[in-house]
């Protein structure tokens, strides 16, 4: 028993060095970037030695330091990326608020339905997940010019939320099945309505469901280019489309630093969020995945 308990030291060496060579592997990129966005564009982007990223000669020679702020100076200030950060936590808020407001209470009630026509609804929003975004883009198009709203934000909402809420409700309605129905009915039976029961009861306990669900809605909305970048007005523009904005086109040249800097200032944030809800998102996944 003690044997087969007792790890082979070489076998924790190969998955630790394993492990390590995937993390700098998975975070190569990101560090690259994060390194090259206080670079300027000959350094950071030079094709004669890729070394002049790491000592900063042209950096040095232009700015007197190895290190400038200018691509965050220049992206920030002078472009007023500070907008398209602000439109972006807007839509996202209202994407991830109503998207699991009705995916959870539409969820709880198909999963605590007996009704035939629960799973037909379930595979019509399936199919509508799976079909391609710029086709329900451009049916929205004509309504949107008809009414004169294109180009703000709610257009880029609705069809988020459209998008994301077959999504949320097949994760939802997943989570509720693997929770008893016996907990809805003993809370009835105390006295609590069917809404209090959901409310009181049902809700706490498939909370991790939630958070993982609304990450996930979080990061559709927060990383959209196709909706986002066809339904918003230069003005109202979110990060992703303003990102892409600041590489110029075959006309008008743009300022890669720029956007190296606010890739790493949109980047940054999902690491973090990450972070803090790692365990309610393991454990969402988790619990979506054991019958209850």
């Amino acid at each position: 028993m003690a044997a087969t308990q007792r790890r082979s030291p070489l076998l924790i060496a190969v998955s630790t060095a394993l492990v390590l060579l995937w993390v700098v592997v998975a975070a190569f990129p990101f560090l690259w970037t994060l390194w090259g966005s206080f670079k300027v564009q000959a350094d950071f982007f030079s094709l004669a030695d890729w070394r002049n990223a790491l000592r900063g000669t042209f950096t040095m020679a232009q700015t007197g330091s190895a290190f400038t702020g200018k691509g965050y100076e220049g992206a920030w200030v002078q472009e007023e990326f500070w907008r398209a950060v602000m439109n972006t936590m807007i839509v996202v808020v209202c994407v991830v608020v109503i998207s699991l407001t009705f995916g959870t209470l539409g969820g709880y009630a198909l999963a605590r339905s007996g009704f035939r026509y629960t799973f037909w609804l379930l595979m019509i929003a399936l199919v509508f997940r799976a079909m391609p975004h710029i086709t329900l883009v451009s049916g929205y198009l004509m309504p949107f010019f008809q009414w004169n709203v294109w180009g703000h934000l709610p257009t880029a909402i609705i069809v988020l939320v459209a998008i994301n809420q077959p999504f949320t409700l097949w994760m939802l309605h997943s989570f509720f099945l693997n929770i008893p129905k016996d907990l809805d009915e003993s809370a009835m039976i105390d006295g609590c309505t069917r809404f209090q029961a959901f409310r009181h009861v049902i809700v706490p306990v498939m909370w991790p469901g939630v958070i993982t669900t609304g990450l996930f809605s979080f990061l559709l909305a927060y990383n959209d280019f196709a909706v986002t970048a066809m339904l918003l007005s230069q003005q109202n523009q979110t990060m992703i489309p303003k990102i892409a904005s600041f590489l110029g086109s075959t006309q008008v040249e743009g300022n890669v630093m720029f956007a190296v800097a606010a890739v790493v200032s949109a980047t940054a944030p999902l690491f973090v969020l990450i972070l803090f809800f790692q365990r309610q998102i393991v454990s969402g996944l988790t619990a979506g995945a054991v019958k209850g």
